[in-house]
């Protein structure tokens, strides 16, 4: 199954058999002083430069975050998806709990984009999904409900087939729905990591929809994050993840998921790995 996004000019497939798809995840003024200033301020260079520094680091989609307290959100994510928009030409994801914002940003998108996220609450699902249905949007969908986080693999699966039965209501075919397993820190439940792994598998088995992650959410609270961060995405890679929201700037995240991309078959020739390993030779004696 494809799930595929666009912008004016360029389309991004997310499936098996397709090159991993790595989403941005540096546009969110979220625990960053500098982004979130500027954003305050309406300036939006440093987001500009975020968006180039993510895109020539291996992302394919980007996500957009414009949640600055006490700012107009609407307004702001708006503006900040015409400016992100001229300065790349990947597919872009909106990240926010607000509907204004959401359909502020897809009002003036052009293309295909990605809406992060709903769960499966019915008050988030016949709040996000119509607007999905309204501007042809994907959707990730989240593995919680009004119970709160599933604790086993079954039931996260069952949640997942909520969100695609009310997508379907809604117009909404399968493919457009990605299914976020929900990665939870291992500091805290040691079999944290390995459920949401499960889940992945039978999510994937039983429904056959595309997968994606927050992975850096595993190794909250632990020493040597990125060791971790990296090894998550490699085995998420190896039972079904087809995409996740990243910092493709840390070279391990980058260099992991160009191995697995070669690994499972999705590199013919091995030519994207050995083009990024020329290229950071170059750089390395530049």
């Amino acid at each position: 199954m494809e799930t595929q996004l666009s912008s004016s000019t360029r389309q991004v497939i997310i499936g098996p058999g397709e090159p991993f798809v790595i989403i941005g995840e540096r546009i969110n003024p979220t625990r960053r002083k500098k982004l979130m200033e500027t954003l305050s301020a309406g300036d939006f260079s440093v987001a500009k430069e975020d968006a180039r520094s993510q895109v020539a680091a291996g992302a394919t989609v980007l996500d957009l975050n414009a949640g600055v307290p006490g700012a107009d959100e609407p307004k702001l994510l708006s503006e900040l998806t015409k400016a992100i928009m001229s300065v790349v030409d990947v597919p872009l994801c909106f990240d926010s709990a607000n509907p204004l914002a959401l359909e502020a940003a897809l009002s003036v998108y052009q293309g295909k984009a990605l809406i992060n996220s709903t769960t499966g609450e019915d008050k988030n699902l016949d709040v996000v999904l119509p607007l999905a249905a309204k501007y042809h949007a994907a959707v990730m969908g989240v593995a919680t409900d009004e119970s709160g986080i599933p604790p086993t693999p079954q039931a996260r699966l069952e949640v997942a087939r909520k969100i695609i039965q009310r997508a379907a209501y809604y117009g909404i075919p399968a493919e457009d729905i990605i299914i976020d397993c929900l990665a939870l820190t291992v500091g805290a439940d040691s079999t944290a990591g390995i459920v949401t792994l499960d889940t992945m598998q039978l999510v994937r088995r039983e429904l056959g929809v595309n997968l994606s992650l927050g992975a850096s959410n595993v190794s909250f609270g632990l020493p040597d994050r990125k060791l971790i961060n990296v090894t998550y995405l490699a085995l998420g890679v190896a039972r079904g993840l087809t995409a996740a929201i990243s910092d493709p700037t840390v070279p391990e995240i980058r260099s992991t998921l160009l191995a697995c991309d070669l690994l499972m078959g999705n590199d013919e020739y091995a030519m994207r790995f050995i083009k990024a390993y020329r290229a950071n030779l170059n750089a390395a004696k530049a």
